[in-house]
């Protein structure tokens, strides 16, 4: 096969989170699991009803516009997007076409074209038969950000939807659950032989559902473009779609080109002129921004010395970084200590709220910052071991309660006496002599078994440092 250079760009869709629609005072619920609940006439699109801007939803784009460095519009309008489908009520789509909200800026390292707020369409289920739509979705603001074709393979496209995922969740603009269809991925991939300059021809690759199917349905169609050019055949400009159960794309329609969809002005909506509003000022703007992904990264990293998958971890998880602040606070100075507080808090913890279906209910009720520290002080002072220490996270995170006393009354503590130790030892040396054997001929890995019967002898309650020093003096 040829060598080809893949050209992707991305177009990514996300509802915003407002009380009502963009159009209208039906709310806006994206939990409401009853069919036509959240409608009215404006948001059915029945004849005479007149759409009113929703401010809220404005001011969601523009801020996002302010976090990721872009020009922010001063003049902008409200298009009609005409195309006939059953989840457009109208028969149009009110969107933005020549004056977006928002062009530029950067994120992730990837270029932005620009950022525009339109309205979602209704959700169309289908049948063997027939097809079903529910309308409580349809008018629900929906902010389209478009990135220049500049990423360059299947994984930087899943890194950049996950950078903007934690964008919208930090700015509180949007939860942009993928599951649930807040947040859809749209990638526009072409390749090209290498040695080329003439980009090849665009494929759309239409409501992508999770990060891992971003990856999949990218990486499969750069194979498929690939081996149909290799054939002597031609790429269509066309929409597809992404079968999971084939684990591959398929053709949907013929791709519409902006000419098709006849955009003009709404008559019904006014001209918006940004400047002339001034909590839409870019310095009102900036002064409302919190603390920023990126910007929180790079504070745990530098602050803290943690690892950068830690850092990550924080930055995604809003309940797990809550509580490592808390506990950073406990150990001003302590780096040591907060490194092994990360360590704990990103996998132990977080694998329990994993295993509790990631709800973090228990971990807010049961563990205060106070305890869990409490907990790797012990830990960094060998009161308990590692073993001991998840033990006590588990029954922490399970029922509440204070380390130190959980760890007394599951006998927990660490025994560093050497005297009561001994005794043990000398047992196990009795009763493994083929082992002390063979660690004798210079097998070391035979002390590692010795000191692993030592530890199952008291439970995990032994302090390893102690018997192995107690095993190395007994077999000289």
């Amino acid at each position: 096969m040829s060598k080809y250079i893949p050209t992707i760009g991305l177009e990514i869709h996300a509802e915003l989170k407002t009380k009502t629609k963009m159009f209208c005072s039906s709310k806006n619920d994206p939990n409401e699991e009853k069919a036509n609940i959240n409608i009215c006439p404006i948001c059915m699109g029945h004849p005479g009803t007149l759409p009113v801007i929703n401010r809220e939803a404005v001011k969601h784009v523009l801020t996002v516009g302010t976090a990721i460095s872009g020009k922010l519009a001063d003049f902008t309008e409200f298009d009609r997007k005409n195309y006939f489908y059953p989840d457009i009520p109208k028969g149009y789509q009110i969107s933005q076409y020549k004056y977006p909200l928002v062009s530029g800026g950067s994120l992730a390292g990837v270029e932005i074209t620009r950022v525009h707020l339109e309205e979602d369409t209704a959700k169309s289920t289908h049948h063997a038969n027939y097809s079903l739509i529910d309308f409580n979705r349809a008018g629900v603001p929906l902010m389209e950000l478009v990135t220049e074709p500049v990423v360059k393979d299947a994984q930087q496209a899943s890194q950049f939807a996950k950078e903007l995922q934690i964008l919208l969740r930090t700015l509180q603009v949007g939860e942009a659950n993928m599951e649930k269809g807040e947040m859809r991925v749209e990638a526009n991939i072409s390749v090209m032989r290498e040695g080329d300059n003439q980009f090849g021809t665009k494929v759309e690759v239409k409501n992508l559902n999770s990060f891992k199917v971003v990856e999949k349905a990218i990486e499969y169609e750069i194979k498929r473009q690939s081996k149909l050019l290799d054939e002597g055949g031609e790429v269509i400009q066309e929409t597809r779609g992404w079968d999971e159960a084939k684990q591959e794309t398929f053709s949907q329609r013929i791709k519409e080109g902006s000419a098709d969809y006849r955009y003009f002005p709404d008559p019904d909506l006014p001209k918006l002129h940004i400047s002339k509003i001034e909590e839409f000022s870019g310095e009102n703007l900036k002064n409302i921004l919190p603390e920023l992904p990126w910007e929180k990264r790079e504070r745990y990293k530098s602050q803290y010395d943690i690892k950068e998958e830690d850092a990550d971890m924080f930055v995604r998880d809003e309940f797990l970084a809550k509580l490592f602040d808390a506990v950073a606070e406990q150990f001003v100075g302590g780096n040591m200590l907060i490194k092994t507080a990360s360590n704990y808090i990103t996998s132990d913890i977080a694998g329990l709220v994993k295993q509790g279906g990631g709800k973090s209910d228990k971990l807010h009720e049961n563990i205060s910052a106070e305890n869990f520290a409490q907990l790797m002080s012990m830990v960094h002072g060998n009161e308990i071991s590692s073993r001991g220490a998840k033990d006590i996270l588990k029954e922490m995170y399970e029922n509440g309660g204070v380390p130190k006393e959980i760890a007394e009354k599951k006998n927990l503590f660490q025994k560093s006496d050497e005297g009561e130790l001994k005794q043990i030892i000398e047992k196990i040396i009795e009763e493994n002599e083929k082992v002390v054997t063979e660690y004798k001929n210079g097998k070391e890995a035979g002390l590692q078994f010795l000191i692993g019967q030592g530890m199952r002898a008291t439970q995990g309650s032994a302090n390893p440092e102690v018997l192995k020093k107690l095993f190395e003096n007994l077999l000289k």
